[in-house]
């Protein structure tokens, strides 16, 4: 087993790639000391490892699909899918990741559409947007935060590494939130569904009529 000198995590030995960090092993590794005791620098992390670093869990994934998003160095829009965006509450996701601002405009945008149309659907479509949105607006956060984080830093990796840990990676406890959402969500739908449809009420001061009595024979 390798380990990581970033996070110490155990890796394979033939991981090229950190499994918990993404951080590149042999890049990974801590300073080192040498005869006269002076210390060896750790160079600077190349331009996929910072992304890997940044990206965190499922990099090769997003990695893969940021490809399509890049011309030139710049952003451009492309198609793409992202289901946990779609399927898992949207706003979650976004949080998850780190997107603040995409965060609290998938939290409020739903329930604004749905106050001001009166369809409880709105929030469906919301979902798709973010299903259909999300990869590019994660490319654009990453590849905005990270040419920030290289001008802020001056090329110093003991910078470079505290920009990474603040705004990159994800947040764990997120996913918890979301399964308590859901248990909430099933709680109510089964309470829904013994308790049946509601009783149709007469309107107040106008009592229920009494079945006509049937004529005598």
């Amino acid at each position: 087993m390798t380990m990581c000198g970033q996070c110490q995590q155990q890796n394979p030995d033939d991981a090229n790639f950190c499994h918990q960090c993404g951080v590149k092993l042999m890049e990974g590794k801590a300073p080192e000391e040498t005869a006269s005791g002076s210390t060896t620098v750790r160079p600077i992390q190349d331009e996929e490892t910072v992304w890997r670093q940044f990206i965190g869990p499922n990099a090769d994934y997003y990695l893969r699909v940021f490809k399509k998003f890049s011309a030139n160095g710049q952003p451009r829009f492309a198609l793409s899918w992202n289901w946990p965006a779609f399927l898992y509450i949207s706003f979650l996701w976004f949080l998850y990741r780190k997107m603040y601002l995409h965060a609290f405009v998938y939290a409020v945008g739903p329930m604004v559409s749905t106050y001001f149309t009166g369809d409880v659907s709105a929030g469906i479509v919301w979902s798709v947007m973010a299903g259909a949105t999300a990869n590019y607006l994660y490319y654009w956060h990453c590849w905005e935060h990270i040419g920030e984080m290289k001008r802020t830093s001056r090329m110093d990796p003991g910078a470079q590494d505290t920009a990474l840990k603040e705004s990159g990676g994800v947040q764990p406890y997120v996913i918890w939130v979301g399964v308590v959402f859901y248990l909430i969500f099933l709680a109510t739908l089964v309470k829904m569904v013994q308790e049946g449809p509601p009783a149709l009420e007469q309107p107040s001061g106008h009592p229920a009529k009494e079945a006509a009595p049937q004529p005598q024979v």
